[in-house]
């Protein structure tokens, strides 16, 4: 699939120059999904405290942080051209700036772009070439692997594409280190395994949407005790992996591994049995659950770096 060069028409923004200039920026704004942006950064700095074992200098992390927030900006961005077709058939994007008309598509396109370039650019000078590098890596995939190649074709393509959105630790590991260490690699890993349970969750609530755009999302073409069935299991390698950061953590990251693991397989298990029963359940308590324990289980990571502790091995 070609990215678009047309889409709907731009709607006229009426009122004031300043009410069409806050307008405007809101919905360049809109198209960098500022949300997933913020979670994207809640992993980067846990990571940047493990690699340097303690606290990173704040320039760092500061530069890091506005490097990641452009190049993941630049990659939504892109997805939001390449989707806009499907995003107005959805209820829950319908109300993007593309699938509105607020921005023209090529406009988008180029926004986007420019994003990229500069998150690659600023990297490059205020962290090191590999984690600007990365930074164009995670964008690339995430638009022409997982937005282009997988999304439309493929129910697997959430368990693959996901892995951009599992590159802000590598990113972060690389700007302090210039390395990428096995630790950097196992929350890799860590992500990459929370993102099926976390999206299907979310997809099982709006599967209407993705079958009306034609998107194969497994709650589409699956039955939901199989959908279920595999977030347990995803769940479980989940946590198996936040286990093998316990060599370079200590108790406290130990704790909250293990606890919030018990209660994320917990809230999973619940889920599958209730859709076994047959019992009329919300999918999107586990999704905000997910948002929940991932969020505890990095900032475990960062306070066990920053309090220094010996390793529990």
């Amino acid at each position: 699939m070609a990215l678009p060069v047309s889409g709907p028409a731009s709607l006229p923004l009426a009122g004031s120059p300043l009410r069409r200039l806050r307008a405007t920026v809101g919905a360049y704004l809109g198209l960098t999904k500022t949300r997933i942006i913020e979670q994207l950064l809640v992993v980067t700095v846990p990571a940047m405290f493990l690699a340097q074992r303690g606290l990173p200098p704040v320039g760092l992390v500061l530069a890091t942080l506005l490097g990641g927030a452009m190049a993941a900006a630049s990659a939504h961005a892109l997805n939001c051209v390449a989707d806009a077709d499907i995003d107005v058939k959805m209820k829950r994007t319908a109300r993007r700036p593309l699938a509105q008309g607020q921005v023209p598509p090529r406009h988008a396109l180029v926004f986007g772009l420019v994003l990229g370039l500069l998150s690659a650019v600023w990297l490059a000078f205020t962290t090191n070439l590999l984690a600007a590098g990365l930074s164009v890596a995670a964008i690339a995939f995430y638009v022409l692997v997982y937005t282009l190649l997988l999304k439309r074709r493929t129910s697997q393509n959430i368990v693959w594409g996901g892995a951009a959105g599992c590159m802000p630790v590598v990113i972060g590991w690389a700007a302090v280190t210039g390395t990428v260490g096995w630790p950097a690699l196992v929350m890799f890993a860590v992500i990459f395994f929370w993102t099926p349970p976390h999206f299907w969750a979310l997809a099982m609530r709006y599967r209407d949407d993705y079958a009306a755009a034609g998107v194969p999302m497994l709650p589409v073409v699956a039955g939901p005790a199989q959908v279920t069935r595999r977030i347990v299991a995803y769940a479980w390698v989940m946590v198996a992996a936040t286990l093998a950061l316990l060599p370079v953590t200590s108790w406290i990251y130990a704790v909250a591994a293990v606890g919030g693991g018990a209660w994320f397989l917990l809230s999973a298990h619940r889920l599958h049995a209730a859709v076994v029963a047959g019992r009329k359940v919300s999918s999107m308590a586990l999704f905000h659950r997910s948002n929940a324990y991932l969020c505890g289980l990095f900032v475990a990571i960062a306070v066990d770096a920053a309090v220094g502790l010996p390793p529990l091995f």
